[in-house]
């Protein structure tokens, strides 16, 4: 049975990790309260790379993105190989990409990266200084993942499953965009089946199938009980919000279109969970951390 560390303690995949994975010796490290070369890695046959500033934290300096997701990073990869760990694992983003991909672009493992901004600069800077340590005794695999959903989540996605939760009317009916999701389950099928194959090189890991806007508010509100009308929005208005507000934009309304054919080769695995199935597991969390709240009182 391997040992696997994960750095970045408490974070939301790391405890659907351990929750979830079958590997069963799991431990966690955080490093706010420990520096790189205070850890022991005696013993430790893989280090699962989590601790990251993710793209949410508004105030956050651009030089804290590269500080965390970059610099520490290296930093434990080269203590971690000092120490004898022989497989390093970095959870990476799709924001490596960038945020301006034509609707006939269809990415994959073989992509070529423009990143826009300090969250996805720093964390491909720091795939690119993992490679450059990779030799036959420290492997490096590296994840690039679409929004990860699933139980305990928070940011974008709670956000919108509060606004389902919330409003009975959102303009949000009939859209044709596609983007990519991971289920977080899955993602932990296919972090533990990179570890039994020791898979190096670059990994996507998503869904089966993407999903467009409308559907996934659809699903949301239907596990939720709710009754939504989906408004169409015109498309001149569409236009204006382009414009106006891209970054609002691209998350609700813009394509993401991926393929990872390559992944599920290399691996031989394939998701096991289907997105009508995730989104079922996170709104009954949801609903109820949601029950637990109302009855103790709390926000």
């Amino acid at each position: 049975m391997k040992e696997i560390l994960i750095t970045g303690a408490h974070s939301f995949v790391g405890t659907n990790f351990i929750a979830h994975s079958k590997n069963m010796v799991v431990r966690e490290v955080s490093l706010i309260e420990n520096h790189p070369r205070d850890i022991n890695f005696e013993g430790v046959d893989v280090v699962l790379h989590l601790a990251a500033i993710v793209h949410q934290s508004k105030k956050t300096p651009k030089s804290e993105y590269f500080a965390i997701n970059r610099d520490l990073c290296l930093e434990v990869a080269s203590f971690a190989k000092k120490g004898g760990v022989k497989h390093f694992i970095f959870l990476s983003t799709f924001k490596v990409y960038g945020d301006i991909i034509p609707d006939s672009v269809v990415l994959n493992e073989e992509s070529s990266c423009f990143p826009t901004d300090a969250y996805g600069k720093s964390k491909f800077e720091a795939e690119m200084g993992l490679i450059k340590m990779e030799e036959p005794g420290f492997i490096i695999s590296i994840i690039r993942t679409p929004l990860v959903y699933g139980v305990g989540v928070k940011a974008n996605m709670l956000s919108l499953i509060k606004l389902v939760d919330t409003f009975p009317i959102l303009p949000f009916g009939e859209l044709s965009n596609f983007r990519c999701y991971t289920f977080v389950e899955n993602l932990v099928g296919f972090i533990d089946r990179i570890i039994d194959k020791r898979a190096s090189g670059v990994f996507i890991t998503m869904d089966k199938t993407p999903l467009s806007t409308t559907e996934l508010v659809r699903m949301i509100s239907e596990n939720l009980g709710k009754r939504v009308y989906l408004l169409k929005v015109p498309k001149f208005l569409l236009k204006m919000a382009e414009h106006t507000i891209p970054g609002i934009y691209n998350r609700l309304y813009g394509s993401f279109k991926s393929e990872n054919k390559r992944t599920l080769e290399i691996l031989d695995f394939e998701p096991p969970f289907s997105s009508e199935e995730g989104i079922c597991k996170m709104i009954d969390s949801y609903k109820l951390a949601k029950m637990v709240t109302k009855k103790t009182g709390g926000d």
